[in-house]
């Protein structure tokens, strides 16, 4: 049944009257191959945990919602999965405009982000949501990440769980820079991460609109860093269940080598730091320096707290701001070796992505943060920044940087 269409949406097919307990929804843009060979597996795994619970009165549903496909993958829906709820936008929003569109018509308990190009298996949305069930503070978890094309191998978008080193350089237990690890079951506990793929990730409905959903200054690559992050600084913890996993081909809107992946990620990294990086660096100040201050003996004593939050908020903006600074340094050393390797697509792309960032930045002030830490200071902390540079880690060690990361705890 179709609604009337407004300026952006239409909504193709309406869900059931039932709660909805898990909506797994995937973002589709001219992923018609993806969503045919994937599909028929997706489907039969949420029909079997579906009739496992019947009687409860909820169920998970699978919505596609089209970012203004051009290969007939809405035709192809209609035709072959008739009954998928649809969600049809009337342009391509990217993965963050896409999704906040998306999911602000969707009303479920859970929101499960799925790539069309992820393959699941019978099991293993169970563990995810049973982890949410029973652990309040985790509003984020996702399965181990596995090559689809090598099926021991981790996948790059997310492996076992994502990490950012000192200066903001992500990586991910099981991924390192190009390199990726075999799995052999060294990552099978559950952990908490700073972020989870956007590849697949399940996340409290409520929470994710609490902080905004995705910033869509971004349009795609590192969003998901960004609202983990975020998350994280509301209070709550992001965890790896290793019992869940999927397999993931990877690359499937924007190839490797293309320099406007290359831009994206160069800007959105920056902005990524100045979302939250003063923030992060303030509340570890703030922990450290009201626990240890006679005012946190004092209950009502809010002078105490906001003295040491305000200073607290000096602080992490004068260290992010040097933080940064060097990372723009980085980026400028690896945009002359695009330039000396006769690369120039990506040496412009780098210049691109910064001048792209300075257009788009937005800095927290110092009134910001130090309400922040008033507000949430005391229930949050940020897990999964590794105080080394891991570039030069992975230069000098190569794949013996993975041993090198588990003697650190990573």
């Amino acid at each position: 049944m179709s609604t009337e269409m407004n300026k952006e949406t239409m909504t193709e097919t309406e869900p059931d009257a039932d709660s909805v307990r898990t909506a797994i929804v995937i973002l589709n843009w001219n992923g018609r191959n993806y969503l045919e060979r994937f599909l028929p597996a997706l489907i039969h795994s949420v029909d079997l945990l579906n009739d496992s619970r019947s009687e409860d009165g909820s169920h998970d549903e699978i919505v596609i919602a089209d970012n203004a496909s051009t290969d007939g993958s809405l035709e192809m829906l209609k035709e072959k999965f008739p009954d998928i709820r649809r969600i049809v936008l009337d342009r391509n929003y990217g993965f963050t405009g896409g999704y906040n569109k998306a999911l602000a018509q969707i009303h479920a308990q859970y929101y499960l982000l799925l790539n069309s190009d992820v393959e699941v298996t019978d099991g293993w949305l169970e563990p995810l949501e049973e982890w949410l069930d029973a652990h309040h503070l985790c509003g984020v978890c996702a399965p181990k990440l596995l090559s689809f094309n090598d099926r021991e191998m981790f996948e790059y978008a997310g492996a076992a769980g994502g990490l950012i080193d000192r200066y903001g350089y992500p990586f991910c237990r099981g991924r390192v820079m190009g390199m990726t690890e075999k799995d052999y079951g060294q990552y099978d506990e559950p952990a908490n991460v700073l972020w989870a793929s956007g590849a697949c990730m399940l996340v409290r409905s409520e929470l994710f609109h609490r902080v905004g959903g995705f910033d869509e200054r971004f349009f795609a690559h590192q969003e998901e860093i960004d609202l983990c992050w975020r998350i994280q600084m509301e209070g709550y913890f992001v965890t790896i269940i290793p019992e869940s996993r999927v397999y993931h081909i990877g690359g499937g809107s924007l190839p490797n080598n293309s320099p406007w992946k290359l831009e994206l990620n160069y800007r959105n990294n920056l902005l990524m730091l100045e979302n939250n990086l003063a923030k992060t660096y303030a509340l570890d100040y703030f922990n450290e320096n009201y626990m240890e201050s006679e005012g946190a003996q004092l209950e009502g004593d809010d002078s105490e707290e906001e003295i040491i939050a305000r200073k607290a908020a000096d602080y992490g903006k004068r260290k992010a701001s040097r933080t940064i600074f060097m990372r723009k340094c980085l980026d400028g050393l690896s945009a002359l070796a695009y330039l000396f390797s006769f690369k120039a697509d990506k040496f412009k792309a780098v210049l691109k992505a910064h001048r792209s960032y300075r257009k788009l930045v937005r800095r927290p002030s110092e009134e910001d943060i130090a309400n922040y830490l008033v507000e949430k200071g005391k229930i949050s902390e940020v897990n999964g920044i590794f105080g080394k540079w891991i570039v030069r880690m992975a230069l000098v060690h190569g794949e013996r940087v993975f041993r090198r990361l588990r003697q650190e705890n990573i």
